[in-house]
């Protein structure tokens, strides 16, 4: 069914957004009237992104979603990183997809297609919106080339084992991570060779007792491109410079966005970071510290299912907060969003089918022009998040405005709402060991016995799928849900 949204308030407040390179909240105001161009910082495709990595793309989706709620015409970028990116983002180590493929003797290609299907797929289940580009480094790669020999002459310089960046070259470097400051991030770890510490890869050559599989012919040898020109030169190629926002996680901010900075004012002989504003969410974190392994399991999207939580709990979960706040992952608290989630499924349920109405209701106006109110302020989704509990809990109003209410949050929150079932949010955890047909005939026993006055054998049943992590909800039209436990 198509919504109809309500309308933006009159007085709708102007959008405001954290710049992080200014370290302060600016009104947006695009470069192209009307438009909105927004380049956001994709996955490197050598292994499962975990869900600490999927907070950044919730975070961009968001972010696109109010523009275009504000009435811009979006143009979104997300990168795929399959080549350049090392195991140090200190520009040391090898690149991770040719060590993903050397330790596994497999094809890199093959690596990087099943790595990318496997983010899509999360992408998919997140109901993150598609981009309207997914731009791939490799294909880029005679672009890159191009860019660096309009910058080499002047900002660059050649080693043994590549073409690397003169930080001195540009003004400011490193503004963006507040290097030199009190208040910076820790500096560039050194690399024998370079001129100063800070100083980065433009083109890796490949060193001659290495065999690599991606490797491209250049000036400086055959080799490589460096992590940091690939982002440079597909948000030239695809926004054009200077383009609106350019998001990532906070980990970018301290080496990989100076680096794209500081090639972007070589590039444009200017101080131009490229970008006028650049966002960054911050990390999810363990009890035990910054995302990574939880007993002994990778923490990616697929072990929330396995477990028997529905994607979108972890959605929600992020929506809770605010995108610039640490955000603590526990077990406890997706099983609180999973349950936050199912009421807001179940309260939209008598106005899922409904056609919406245009919202005349003052009280809904009211609501709405709050919701935007606080979504133009940082994007504060959490307090969204309670107005769309206040929208859907309001009673004596029309139905159909009450849905197109619904809608319009809902469509900048993006969790689906009018898409998803009760009944869909019930998964099976992968250890389950009782079948779905088992718990149904248990349930009937039960029921019978009930009938029957047997409190004791209805007891017993009840106890019984309690402990196979099956909860009973009597009177409910579902019947039964399974008990998440960690």
């Amino acid at each position: 069914m198509t919504d109809t949204p309500a309308p933006v308030p009159a007085s709708g407040a102007p959008l405001r957004l954290f710049n992080s390179l200014t370290r302060q909240l600016e009104p947006f105001a695009p470069v192209h009237p009307g438009e909105a161009r927004v380049y956001s910082c994709g996955p490197t495709v050598y292994n499962y992104p975990h869900i600490g990595n999927m907070r950044a793309y919730v975070f961009a989706d968001t972010l696109g979603r109010t523009l275009t709620y504000k009435g811009y015409k979006l143009t979104h970028v997300i990168n795929i990183t399959d080549v350049g990116h090392l195991t140090d983002d200190a520009d040391a180590g090898e690149d991770k997809l040719e060590k993903a493929a050397a330790e596994r003797a497999q094809s890199i290609w093959d690596i990087a297609r099943h790595y990318t299907d496997a983010y899509w797929a999360d992408i998919k289940a997140l109901n993150i919106r598609q981009p309207a580009h997914w731009s791939i480094a490799t294909d880029y790669v005679p672009q890159m080339i191009d860019f660096a020999k309009a910058i080499a002459d002047r900002h660059c310089y050649e080693l043994d084992s590549g073409l690397y960046f003169d930080t001195t070259s540009v003004a400011d470097y490193g503004r963006l991570a507040r290097h030199g400051t009190d208040e910076g991030e820790s500096r560039i770890d050194p690399v024998d060779g370079k001129r100063h510490p800070a100083d980065f890869a433009i083109w890796r050559k490949t060193p001659p007792s290495e065999t690599r599989q991606m490797e491209w012919d250049s000036p400086w040898g055959r080799g490589a491109p460096g992590w940091h020109l690939e982002c440079s030169v597909m948000s030239e190629a695809l926004l054009g410079f200077p383009f609106d926002i350019h998001t990532g996680g906070i980990d970018h901010r301290e080496i990989h966005h100076p680096n794209e900075i500081a090639q972007n004012q070589a590039h444009s002989c200017s101080a131009d970071s490229g970008a006028r504003m650049w966002m960054h969410n911050n990390f999810l974190v363990e009890r035990s510290g910054k995302m990574s392994k939880s007993s002994g399991e990778f923490l990616r999207l697929q072990l929330l299912i396995d477990k028997g939580y529905h994607p979108l709990a972890y959605r929600l979960m992020c929506l809770q907060a605010h995108y610039r706040s640490e955000l603590e992952f526990s077990w406890e608290g997706l099983g609180a969003a999973l349950t936050r989630l199912k009421r807001l499924v179940m309260g939209v349920a008598p106005v899922r089918d409904i056609p919406a109405a245009a919202v005349e209701d003052r009280r809904l106006t009211d609501l709405l022009g709050k919701f935007d109110a606080a979504i133009s302020d940082d994007l504060n989704t959490s307090v969204a998040l309670t107005l769309l509990e206040d929208v859907i809990a309001m009673k004596k109003t029309d139905a159909g405005q009450k849905r197109a209410a619904i809608g319009t949050i809902d469509g900048v929150l993006g969790i689906g709402l009018m898409d998803v079932l009760r009944g869909d949010l019930r998964i099976r955890p992968k250890a389950a060991a009782i079948t779905d047909e088992e718990i149904g005939t248990a349930l009937a026993r039960r029921k019978e016995a009930r009938a029957a006055k047997d409190f004791a054998t209805s007891d017993k049943l009840r106890d019984e799928l309690i402990a196979a992590g099956v909860e009973v909800m009597d009177g409910d039209p579902l019947g039964w849900d399974w008990r998440l436990g960690e």
